[in-house]
């Protein structure tokens, strides 16, 4: 898995195959047991493109979808993201590509295919299946115009006790690692809102707000969510004990910086 986050890339040009007997089957099995630190259950389901009608503009050569819908609860935004990045990563394991869509997508569609209740949200879709050898002409600009491949300096994103003083990653101790793979974590339009405020065992997560909420809830929610799988699943690889808690931040939240979680390590 660790090996994944720093291979993923998003795909949006398929070679058209459908997934493999052994490949369907172990996505489905891993997305029967998918979990997330927050408690909060996401339904993750396989769905065929064609027998549902599903379909993406932005999207070439694609036979099924890995879609998700989850209760608007406590902490749902959070969670739908960790659970939904985990299998993506699950899936680049397996030699598969995947890519999340929000805006881009039939949604009426999809939310049918999943049967979305009335308390129930679909935060996002993705297709899934063999990379195409080349990437398509709309795929080569789109991931240029974000700047797909780019991420901000470790300093940028992450600080000492405060946010007056940035992290050097030599400085960052047990959670090092964890947080160069949160780096990775891809975002919507690679708008990276996460911040983080680093203590001797502790390190508290921030989102920086930059898109507005819309009736899905607040994307960048779900971008931080995904941003803390690949953290859960780095500190988890290299043994370093905690769980994700609620405490007095260690520093205060103002104006578009919202506080959102801690992880205490037990060192």
């Amino acid at each position: 898995m660790l090996e994944a986050i720093q291979a993923r890339r998003s795909v949006r040009t398929y070679d058209g195959r459908p997934l493999s007997a052994e490949h369907r089957d172990r996505i489905t099995k891993h997305l029967a047991n998918a979990e997330n630190p927050f408690g909060v259950p996401v339904t993750l389901r396989l769905l065929d493109a064609k027998a549902y009608g599903l379909s993406s503009p932005v999207i070439v050569g694609e036979k099924q979808y890995l879609a998700g819908k989850v209760r608007r609860v406590e902490n749902y935004e959070l969670a739908f993201g960790y659970t939904f990045e985990t299998a993506c990563l699950y899936a680049k394991t397996l030699g598969l590509g995947t890519v999340m869509l929000a805006a881009s997508l039939n949604r009426s569609a999809f939310e049918a295919a999943m049967q979305v209740g009335a308390d129930e949200v679909l935060p996002c879709a993705s297709p899934i299946g063999y990379p195409a050898e080349k990437m398509s002409l709309r795929e080569t600009v789109m991931r240029k115009g974000v700047k797909a491949d780019r991420r901000l300096p470790f300093e940028t994103l992450f600080f000492r006790g405060d946010f007056e003083h940035p992290l050097r990653p030599s400085e960052a101790g047990v959670f090092a690692e964890a947080l160069a793979m949160l780096r990775l974590a891809p975002s919507a339009v690679n708008r990276q809102p996460w911040r983080c405020v680093v203590t001797d065992d502790r390190v508290d997560f921030y989102e920086l707000h930059s898109m507005a909420e819309n009736r899905l809830g607040d994307v960048q929610k779900v971008d931080l969510g995904i941003a803390l799988s690949h953290f859960d699943l780095t500190r988890q690889a290299r043994g370093v004990e905690g769980a994700f808690v609620k405490r007095p931040p260690a520093a205060p939240a103002d104006g578009k910086l919202e506080y959102v979680l801690s992880f205490e390590a037990k060192l």
